[in-house]
């Protein structure tokens, strides 16, 4: 098969080599996905990059937890009416080395997802990881029902999910983003209000929109930067579901948060339980069928090219997406 693999951390045009590899087999319990599109997320990056302090358990990695595609084999313990069936992936690579950025996949059989037609493969196929985090940062303390939900950074990856999997579950959803520009953006993809970050003042102005009320819960991607913020604008007993922070040991205000009996969540894509990723598969499908969720393509560029789609996914996440096209 065709496939892009990398044998030594590093930046992608010094790592990233395209060429043949044995086609893969699936063993029990799994199937064999023949993938047309391929997503690339910042956790791709950083594992190839090995950033976070993450090494390369394995000699040969092929990156990329995400794709879309056709099962076209099944292991043992699985029905071969799977054989045909169109689907999106998650968690390829996750504690496994070889992920979706090749022709073919092997996955457990419950990490690929029915894809009803007319969602476009190029929108199943960068899913998983944002989509299960933002999921994830909405639902783990459970649901939202007339609940006041903040999202950060609501036109990332994670955030696009988790604006619509918090609307959809009945949260009432305040949306920040980075400038005046980005909030029409916002509501378009499904927040109620948005606040932008560069005019200052968010707590107030988060408040402003909720008449004075505090929130339940935010879905945080910079839980270093906004933490004072989110103690203003927070109810007793709310969440702060964090999944990204800039400084990586940032000082805890133990007190601020203890006084408020505050749950502070951290989330990790790889080691959710697989009764939350079930259930975030399913919803975020019926999303994406909906329309209620979707992301801007920055990029789809062939599988020969997998090194620039690298560098662009880098630097272009407020931009939207970049898939790699495997069939191309």
């Amino acid at each position: 098969m065709r496939a892009a693999w990398y044998d030594r951390q590093g930046p992608a045009h010094k790592v990233l080599e395209v060429g043949e590899l044995p086609d893969p087999k699936p063993g029990p319990g799994e199937v064999r996905v023949k993938v047309s599109v391929s997503g690339v997320h910042v956790g791709d990056i950083g594992k190839r990059q090995g950033w976070w302090g993450s090494t390369m358990p394995y000699p040969r990695v092929i990156p990329h937890g995400d794709g879309a595609g056709t099962i076209d084999a099944v292991g043992p313990g699985i029905h071969r009416s799977r054989i045909g069936e169109r689907v999106w992936v998650y968690l390829a690579q996750s504690y496994r080395p070889f992920g979706t950025a090749a022709e073919y996949t092997v996955v457990p059989a419950h990490h690929a997802v029915p894809l009803p037609s007319g969602v476009p493969d190029d929108q199943a196929a960068g899913l998983g990881i944002p989509g299960i985090t933002g999921h994830r940062a909405i639902f783990a303390d459970g649901p939202v029902t007339d609940q006041r939900v903040v999202v950060s950074g609501a036109l990332g990856a994670v955030g696009r999910a988790a604006v619509a999997v918090a609307r959809r579950g009945g949260a009432t959803v305040i949306a920040t983003v980075h400038t005046p520009d980005q909030i029409d953006q916002a509501l378009a993809a499904g927040a109620h209000q948005a606040v932008d970050t560069a005019s200052g003042d968010v707590a107030a102005r988060i408040l402003e929109h909720t008449g004075g009320e505090p929130v339940d819960r935010v879905a945080e991607l910079a839980f270093d930067t906004n933490l004072a913020t989110n103690l203003e604008i927070l109810d007793y007993n709310g969440v702060v579901a964090a999944y990204a922070t800039g400084a990586t040991e940032p000082r805890i205000p133990f007190w601020q948060l203890g006084f408020k009996n505050l749950t502070v969540r951290f989330l990790s894509n790889d080691d959710f339980p697989e009764k939350a990723n079930k259930a975030a598969a399913k919803d975020l499908t019926a999303a994406l069928v909906a329309g209620d969720l979707r992301y801007p393509i920055a990029a789809r560029l062939p599988l020969a090219d997998i090194a620039d789609a690298h560098d662009l996914a880098e630097h272009s996440a407020s931009r939207g997406r970049v898939v790699v096209d495997i069939e191309a």
